[in-house]
């Protein structure tokens, strides 16, 4: 079946979810321009919206601060979404937050997302750093994710709050699309209250939990006004195509090196796969990064495309985000390539 006739039948689309991976023998400041350079191609590639993701203090990830990163893609490309995915809204003033996608709208409008998590994207030290208050602010999620709405939207905040009559400028005709992002039920249940679109992070627990909090998004969404607005249901997935499933296989072993390690609690750089074959894991952590690649989507393109659509069709999935990592740039963007040719997207 043709990803035309699949999509004409349930309007499922794809994006990218970018975490601009740090290399082993590239410093991390390379990641960071590799990412702009994967958006332009996956805007080529008929991508539907571009997300980058929020890491700190991380030896893996270099994007830090998606919303300057989202400026530079913003840019530096003309149709595709750009966004958060997400803003991890407690170390933040929500006023600030509202302010960066603002000013995001005003550069590219009509095409900003901004995803709201609640996770840390760090250790609890880290968090700290980046807000002396990061506990109690994580409490405070839900009262933060209304502020920014009301903000973004340039809606008035209810009539008791004491920042009622302050405005997030600058203001314009279009508003960024906000996003819910979570890997519990937590997440879809306020997602679900608020009326906003649901991303459940598929990659982080190879999908452990995702069915119940999608049902649990759907079935509990509250109908904002206006009243047309619907549920919308997405996942992020880690998926590497290649030209064939031993191509695939070979560029997937840095991956499977870099989720022992994190299994281990250490976070590395992704090694290149002849490095990743140095790593000494036990049978029992050999085991379980199998299991883990098992989860995840990884082959020849047409083999992984089609499991892309079995699980939209089991989730009820209006989107899937993909992330990939491979050691070779051209390999992670030959990856998107194949899988929106697959896709009938070019």
């Amino acid at each position: 079946m043709k990803f035309a006739q699949a999509h004409h039948m349930n309007g499922m689309k794809l994006s990218v979810l970018d975490q601009s991976p740090i290399r082993t023998n590239a410093t991390p400041d390379v990641s960071i321009r590799e990412s702009i350079a994967l958006a332009k191609a996956c805007e080529g590639f008929g991508y539907h919206r571009y997300w980058l993701s929020e890491h700190h203090s991380s030896g893996s990830v270099a994007g830090s601060a998606p919303e300057v990163l989202a400026a530079a893609i913003a840019a530096s490309t003309s149709k595709i979404r750009v966004g958060a995915a997400g803003i991890m809204l407690p170390h933040y003033s929500a006023l600030k937050v509202a302010e960066n996608f603002r000013v995001l709208e005003a550069i590219a409008p009509g095409r900003i997302d901004l995803g709201l998590g609640r996770a840390p994207g760090s250790d609890g030290r880290t968090a700290l750093a980046l807000n002396p208050n990061a506990r109690e602010a994580a409490e405070r999620f839900p009262a933060q994710v209304r502020d920014v709405m009301a903000w973004v939207a340039g809606e008035p905040l209810p009539v008791d709050h004491p920042f009622r009559t302050i405005i997030a400028e600058p203001r314009g005709p279009h508003v960024p699309e906000i996003w819910i992002l979570g890997s519990s039920n937590y997440g879809a249940q306020l997602a679900a209250w608020f009326g906003l679109p649901y991303a459940f992070a598929y990659f982080f627990s190879d999908g452990a939990g995702a069915a119940e909090a999608l049902h649990i998004y759907q079935t509990q969404f509250r109908q904002p006004q206006p009243a047309e607005v619907k549920p919308r249901s997405a996942v992020t997935v880690f998926a590497l195509a290649a030209e064939t499933e031993e191509e695939a296989r070979y560029w997937a072993k840095s991956r499977g090196a870099f989720t022992g390690m994190r299994n281990r609690g250490t976070y590395i750089p992704l090694p290149s796969p002849e490095e990743a074959d140095e790593f000494d894991f036990s049978e029992d952590e050999k085991q379980r990064i199998a299991r883990s690649q098992q989860r995840n989507f990884i082959g020849a393109a047409p083999q992984v495309a089609e499991r892309l659509r079995k699980l939209a069709e089991e989730l009820r999935l209006d989107e899937i985000a993909i992330t990939t990592a491979a050691y070779d740039p051209a390999v992670r963007t030959r990856s998107y390539e194949l899988l929106a040719k697959e896709f009938g997207m070019i």
